[in-house]
């Protein structure tokens, strides 16, 4: 093996296998789905079971420890500084019975200990007691002998291939629990992304950034009907942005476009562009607009290979050195 990047790799399979969500996400229509190919859906069937076999989550005690795999993976993720309640549903997109139910049974075993907040009461901490903290590095450790277990068998250059393509797997599935909705701009979640996109342009730009000196898109204006803000979430946290200017069936205006660094290479900025695209064209407006700076090279890419035809400015934005429109009824 090199290094510990392969056991890294695996144990993240091991520990921390997503649950499927039965419910439809925006965007995935029946159409969509009846049209895959009939062999992909086997294969992804056959790969579920494979997996759910080889990591012993079909056990009524995951990794010997006489408690499911799902009680496991919630007392790993609760960590060693606890955490709220309502993010740990958000994180593992879980039924609240099921949580509570999980959470009560890891509290009978003395693993972990519930705290009401004051003054909001409707605020529950959950936490790991000290045996619940040694459980927890037990769990790391055995964990960690499975994933071995895992590679053992294989030749190195059979280890290369499924740490590899264990890396694509994480990578696609990620990918595929990022949810894009409508935000109010003035929530928590919206104030983060722009914020962050805010800083992220100041940083970046030669001449720094000030958004009091760049074109507006206030809360007001990306309200509708005047226009809507997007805002990307991962297991709950908000990690991108992009937000419409709409001018009834006049151009519409694509602004403030962000994703975090840590969700790069997912797609969300390029899933967030269809979707404002998608909505912009659904409330009449057919064509499209946008400026970006020329430091903003990977922004520039993405706009290029989504059909965007690079044009004189339409505005005076002071921070733009490209203007950029696209078509909706091409």
């Amino acid at each position: 093996m090199k290094g510990t990047s392969h056991g890294e790799t695996v144990a993240r399979f091991v520990l921390r296998p997503e649950r499927s969500r039965l419910t439809w996400r925006f965007g995935t229509s029946l159409t969509k789905v009846r049209d895959m190919d009939d062999t992909a859906t086997a294969q992804v069937r056959s790969f579920n079971r494979s997996v759910t076999q080889r990591i012993g989550a079909l056990q009524d005690g995951y990794l010997a420890r006489g408690r499911p795999l799902g009680a496991s993976r919630v007392l790993w993720e609760i960590g060693r500084d606890g955490t709220d309640l309502r993010v740990l549903r958000a994180r593992l997109d879980l039924d609240s019975g099921y949580l509570s139910r999980l959470v009560r049974s890891l509290e009978q075993d003395g693993l972990v200990v519930v705290e009401t907040g004051s003054p909001d009461k409707r605020v529950r901490t959950v936490r790991l007691t000290d045996a619940g903290r040694e459980e927890r590095e037990l769990l790391d450790r055995r964990s960690d002998e499975l994933a071995s277990s895992l590679l053992a068998p294989l030749s190195d250059a059979q280890r290369d291939r499924l740490v590899d393509a264990m890396g694509v797997v994480e990578r696609l599935l990620t990918a595929g629990m990022v949810d894009v909705d409508v935000e109010d701009p003035t929530s928590t979640a919206a104030r983060f992304c722009v914020e962050s996109y805010f800083a992220e342009l100041d940083a970046r730009f030669d001449t720094g950034f000030d958004p009091s000196q760049s074109i507006s898109a206030d809360a007001a204006e990306l309200t509708e009907p005047a226009g809507l803000l997007l805002v990307a979430r991962l297991r709950g946290e908000p990690i991108g942005c992009g937000a419409l200017k709409l001018h009834g069936r006049e151009p519409a205006e694509i602004k403030r476009m962000w994703v975090a660094a840590t969700a790069r290479g997912l797609g969300v900025g390029r899933r967030i562009l269809g979707e404002l695209e998608q909505r912009a064209g659904e409330r009449g407006a057919g064509l499209v607009r946008l400026e970006t700076n020329g430091t903003l090279r990977e922004a520039t890419s993405l706009y290029r290979s989504a059909g965007y035809v690079e044009v004189e400015a339409f505005n005076d934005e002071p921070y733009a050195h490209h203007w950029f429109e696209k078509r909706l009824d091409a």
